[in-house]
């Protein structure tokens, strides 16, 4: 798997040595054979390979020696190495390891693709190769030699003798070599100023500098954070702990935030800069701002925290978003982002006004979530999600009760979306909707088999339809008997 995703670039031998001694790297430690154990370890190797690092080519010797005779066929690697990454796992998960779509769905989540089924479409669109032999390895690989580490230690330090020596005789126009660099908040910064830049570092291991520095080295390592280091800009230390059980720090510069875990590597994301927003740490765990309430869970009961840290809270839902806890007058959620997703509701009563506050989901707005959330696949992080049930009610003709939802996602770093859903018998998305004068339209099968065009408007409006006949409407609600051949636009009034 890892050779299959790892760029197409430079020879095959060195692509599987790399690929062994990406496995390799992710078997230290990795005891736990569970289903969950393997996924992990899945993650850290497809995370490696689709950005591999350069110093997987030091010292690689061992594993060229540990060749197979025969290798793959290099005509599907010539065409992997044409797709775009997430694709090219997407290909590699769907058609070589035999994974359902919703499991390569899950598993590009795990590798924070933002909208991970244009990329399973894309894969499942690819032609195969006219391979000339299969891609599969030979059974029996041979075992990886690696040899004493005192060698390599020495030439190191003769190494890092000769590069000082270099710089102080000025043969080199490089700046000297500087150890990697973290900022950390004053412990009370957060009481005079409530910004991402006030809070403090939290955790057991805050004050580990051994760790901490390599989870800057990590940061500083990572190419897309080069110009920010030569700009002298710093990484934020916001969290350094063990939550979930292994090491982890949490670092965050400008709107990005980056997760550090020694077997993981780094993981670097746009996250916006809302000073109170959790963070999600993996494994429904979030840290909170320093000035938060306790959270509470969605029955009203205390969560427990430590250093900043939520104890696991998920979603009651099948497809794992949805609302989560309560944190002050706010229910945040998870939306698949980054950072938790502040949820309000509006009822079909509500008028909308000039401005207006988070409050807590009460019991129809947790029901409306958990229903929507699964219809909801943000291409972008969201940091604010609106939904407002502009019209509920009892569909004619053999109809059940139905909810007409207008969806508002305010999406990190500015820009806004809102898209309606008929909650029902069956969920279905019908199209955009104005967040502040909601209407919507689709056709809708009676039980009797004929078709009527449905559309509804919030409180104060009126729905009209051009392209049906004999349309009636009651209690804002259009129906029109007719077919659905012809295209129908509808408006509010």
């Amino acid at each position: 798997m890892a050779y299959f995703v790892l760029p197409g670039t430079g020879k095959r031998v060195y692509r599987l040595a790399i690929a062994r001694r990406i496995v390799d790297g992710t078997a230290r430690g990795a005891r736990d054979r569970s289903p969950a154990g393997l996924a992990r370890r899945r993650t850290r190797v497809l995370r490696r390979a689709m950005r591999p690092s350069r110093r997987l080519r030091i010292g690689l010797g061992p594993w060229l020696r540990a060749l197979p005779a025969q290798l793959p066929d290099p005509a599907l690697t010539a065409m992997l190495a044409r797709l775009d990454p997430h694709v090219r796992v997407a290909y590699v998960l769907r058609h070589m390891q035999g994974l359902p779509p919703y499991a390569v769905r899950d598993q590009l989540v795990e590798l924070r693709v933002r909208d991970p089924w244009p990329k399973i479409r894309a894969a499942e669109e690819v032609p195969p190769p006219s391979a000339r032999r299969s891609g599969r390895f030979e059974s029996a690989l041979r075992p990886v030699r690696t040899r004493s580490a005192a060698p390599l230690a020495v030439a190191a330090v003769l190494t890092a003798a000769l590069v000082a020596a270099l710089v102080l005789t000025g043969g080199d126009d490089e700046p000297a070599a500087r150890e990697p660099r973290l900022v950390s908040a004053a412990p009370d910064a957060w009481t005079r100023s409530r910004t991402l830049d006030a809070w403090p570092p939290r955790g057991d291991l805050a004050g580990d500098r051994a760790f901490t520095r390599r989870a800057a080295a990590a940061w500083e390592a990572a190419p897309g954070e080069r110009a920010a280091r030569r700009s002298g800009g710093a990484p934020q230390l916001l969290y350094a702990g063990r939550a979930g059980g292994g090491p982890l720090a949490v670092l965050r510069l400008g709107d990005r935030i980056a997760l550090y875990t020694p077997g993981g590597g780094l993981d670097v994301t746009a996250a916006g800069t809302d000073p109170s927003a959790p963070i999600a740490l993996g494994g429904g765990r979030y840290l909170l701002a320093p000035w938060d309430a306790a959270p509470e869970t969605l029955a009203g009961e205390r969560l427990a925290t430590s250093s900043g840290v939520t104890a696991p809270a998920r979603a009651d839902t099948g497809c794992g978003r949805g609302p989560l806890f309560h944190v002050g007058e706010r229910t945040v959620g998870d939306l698949g982002g980054p950072r938790a997703t502040v949820l309000t509701y509006h009822s079909p009563d509500y008028r909308p006004a000039r401005t207006e506050r988070p409050a807590r989901l009460g019991p129809e707005g947790k029901k409306i979530w958990n229903r929507l959330a699964c219809q909801t696949d943000p291409a972008r992080p969201v940091a604010e999600a609106m939904a407002w049930n502009f019209w509920s009610g009892t569909i004619p003709h053999g109809g059940k009760h139905a909810d007409w939802v207008c969806t508002r996602l305010t999406q990190i770093g500015g820009g806004t979306t809102a898209r309606a859903t008929l909650l029902g018998t069956k969920d279905r998305a019908t199209g955009p909707c104005d967040a502040r004068r909601p209407v919507s339209g689709t056709w809708w099968k009676s039980p009797s088999g004929r078709w009527y065009y449905l559309a509804a408007a919030g409180r104060g409006l009126v729905p009209h339809a051009e392209g049906v006949d004999r349309s009636t409407t009651k209690h804002r609600l259009l129906v029109a008997p007719g077919a659905r051949t012809s295209p129908v636009t509808v408006t509010a009034r």
